[in-house]
């Protein structure tokens, strides 16, 4: 099936790795040219390095750290110096420490939200003009299973992406005739470096091996087993595709059945 993203233009973020490289990756694969975004350079020049040829050659970086006020800008900018417009957006940010609901620290909340909520909404503003310009645009969103089912040692993520949930869900209505649609990725255990810290956190708060917390994690999960980046990627790339253009304000979870609510 052709995607019909050929000619497209996409900023993705948090892409030197992981599942923004996923998405990156599988973007390139059906005909986009991708900006990936990231804190380093060099990551994210090794992982255009380590793509085959022709997926490679349509792949441009943006440096930028979401804990610099400007790094919205400084992305968006670095992503149009290439094409000049931004069609997909794909904000994809790193997530918080692990904790107790009761021991959440104010200050640090606060800069979490400055580093995951402020930047997606400063993205979002604006690349939308062009968007609804153009009468096309794809925003996309990667958050957490935590805003279906909160996530308990991660009160911060499940807060501040359920924010961010909340937001996207409400521009996706204002801006649905405009051709432009907003929907949210919802990761369950996804084998990331981001998992395999959780694991290893919750393995020595248990005084476990990270194979046991695996394991038991895995069995919790009606397909028995973590996601692939790969799989995730290939989601995020179908929710950009012109065959979704009449899906909007969705949650599409990608969780292998893990979250047991309708």
């Amino acid at each position: 099936m052709d995607f019909g993203l050929s000619g497209k233009h996409a900023l993705v973020t948090g892409a030197s790795s992981g599942l923004g490289l996923a998405i990156a990756t599988a973007l390139l694969a059906e005909g986009a040219s991708v900006t990936l975004g990231g804190r380093s350079r060099e990551k994210l020049e090794a992982a255009i390095a380590a793509m085959p040829a022709d997926l490679a050659t349509r792949a441009d970086v943006a440096v930028a750290d979401f804990s610099d006020p400007d790094a919205a800008e400084t992305l968006v900018a670095g992503a149009k110096h290439r094409t000049g417009s931004i069609d997909i957006l794909v904000a994809n940010t790193g997530g918080p420490p692990p904790g107790l609901p009761s021991g959440v620290d104010p200050a640090v909340m606060e800069r979490q939200y400055g580093a995951m909520v402020d930047p997606v909404i400063r993205m979002t503003l604006l690349v939308l003009p062009g968007m609804r310009e153009r009468t096309w645009g794809r925003i996309l969103t990667v958050t957490s299973s935590g805003v279906v089912q909160p996530i308990p040692h991660l009160p911060m993520s499940n807060a501040l992406r359920a924010s961010v949930t909340a937001y996207m869900k409400t521009l996706a209505g204002e801006v649905a005739k405009n051709g432009v649609t907003v929907n949210i990725l919802a990761p369950g255990r996804i084998s990331t470096a981001r998992t395999a810290q959780l694991d290893q956190t919750a393995a020595t708060k248990a005084g476990k091996t990270v194979e046991d917390i695996a394991t038991a994690s895995a069995a919790s999960i009606p397909a028995g087993r973590y996601g692939t980046p790969e799989e995730f990627g290939a989601v995020a790339a179908f929710l950009a595709s012109t065959q979704a253009s009449y899906v909007t304000g969705s949650i599409l979870r990608v969780d292998g059945g893990a979250i047991r609510s309708i």
